[in-house]
């Protein structure tokens, strides 16, 4: 097996980018999901209730961020040092102290969301800690939604392909790593897996939302709830969750490439049952 796709999203919910290469650290890829919109509140913004966040485009640079959105066209957004505000903001229930981006960066996202917010940065790695029933201690994620990173496979994108109406990208997942070369499905049977001197913990299905049935081109939603309707007629199920793909965590650091070879290093029962 090898890796054929790499993805960071710099922003949370913010369009990804694709990637030949990438360092990978305990958090996950580097710059992955490091920056985070919040509302007046703190609480964080998503696709879920803003789908035209997809179509924000994010580049990033050694010293912050490149925003680009149609209509608003482009604004760099520096990373926030030392002096810079700071917010205590929430993501899925955690409580997480972040650096608040310059003014003109919620100015920005304000305007096309049409309501106030901002932009925040996590400047703490160790400020998040993962689920302990998942994960060990000092196992930490950013502002992704649970965990570091987030495996799927070519194969099971085909599966479930021969399953829909029209092939639906593997975009639409959100995923950081791809890999090809197994069986469908087969990441369900995956303990830990080894890229280029790198071990990953799998830990935990991942269970999909809403977010999976918008085009990441046009942000336009399936009318008929496709990828979770075909997901949920051949059984991919766990713990009232419609799955695709699998979490993962990170031990140590390296940097992964696009053809670095796969190799699982523990395998067990489907994680599924």
């Amino acid at each position: 097996m090898k890796v054929v796709g790499l993805y960071h999203y710099p922003v949370k919910s913010l369009k990804g980018t694709a990637l030949s290469e990438s360092a990978v650290d305990p958090l996950g890829l580097a710059g992955d999901r490091r920056w985070m919109v919040v509302d007046g509140d703190g609480v964080f913004q998503t696709i879920r209730q803003h789908p035209v966040m997809m179509m924000v485009e994010v580049d990033s640079r050694p010293d912050g961020i490149l925003l680009r959105a149609e209509r608003l066209g482009e604004l760099f957004v520096p990373t926030p040092g030392a002096g810079a505000p700071r917010l205590t903001v929430t993501v899925w229930g955690d409580e997480v102290g972040a650096a608040v981006a310059m003014p003109a960066a919620g100015a920005f996202l304000t305007r096309l969301l049409g309501m106030p917010v901002q932009l925040v940065y996590l400047d703490d790695v160790g400020a998040r800690p993962v689920d302990p029933t998942f994960g060990a201690p000092g196992d930490h994620a950013s502002f992704a939604d649970g965990f570091p990173v987030l495996i799927t496979t070519v194969e099971s994108l085909a599966a479930l392909n021969a399953e829909v109406p029209a092939p639906m990208d593997m975009r639409r997942f959100r995923p950081n790593l791809v890999i090809e070369g197994g069986a469908p499905w087969a990441e369900d049977q995956w303990r830990v897996i080894r890229i280029a001197g790198v071990t990953f913990r799998v830990v935990k299905p991942c269970s999909r939302c809403v977010i999976t049935t918008r085009d990441p081109d046009t942000g336009e939603r399936s009318e008929t709830n496709e990828p979770l309707r075909a997901l949920g007629r051949i059984h991919r199920a766990a713990k009232g969750g419609i799955i695709f793909g699998q979490n993962a965590i990170p031990d140590g650091i390296g940097v992964l490439r696009l053809g670095d070879r796969v190799e699982v290093v523990e395998a067990g029962a489907s994680n599924l049952l």
